[in-house]
């Protein structure tokens, strides 16, 4: 893969061209992340208060019936968003576990097998989320393990 920056001072607004033979995976993935906002804060809900949460101190993002929460070490907050548009805006560092669950990937501790070729997700403070097959080959792909990697 070739990178080009030409800096040229003439220019008024960025503009990212990307030339290739086919769309691949890996262009899906870098027009994405282009895409994707840098995110530092989010919103979450805690009685009749509005908490400004650090996106790295948040665990899990899931849903339960209509709502939607965040978990974080404290306590768990709800969002006013849907889950697909966390999913969106949140996609640099968490990835969908399950039909209702994202997780941060930089939070997992471990991986284990469970019967069944059931995975269950174990993170650094303890808790743990179960690992839809559905979604164990993108979870894998996304920590860089197995074949696909």
């Amino acid at each position: 893969m070739q990178i080009k920056l030409i800096i040229d001072e003439k220019i008024e607004e960025t503009a990212i061209h990307i030339h290739a033979k086919s769309f691949t995976d890996d262009i899906e993935r870098i027009m994405k992340l282009l895409k994707s906002s840098s995110t530092e804060v989010i919103d979450g809900y805690l009685l009749q208060e509005i908490y400004m949460l650090k996106i790295p101190d948040i665990y899990f993002v899931y849903s339960e019936g209509a709502k939607v929460y965040f978990q974080t070490d404290e306590n768990e907050y709800e969002s006013k968003r849907k889950l697909y548009e966390l999913e969106d805006l949140l996609e640099k560092e968490f990835v969908r576990i399950n039909k209702s669950t994202l997780v941060n990937v930089s939070k997992i501790s471990f991986m284990k097998m469970e019967k069944i070729g059931m995975m269950q997700l174990v993170m650094d403070n303890g808790t743990t989320a179960h690992v839809s097959r559905l979604y164990l080959k993108t979870l894998k792909k996304r920590l860089g393990i197995g074949r696909d990697a």
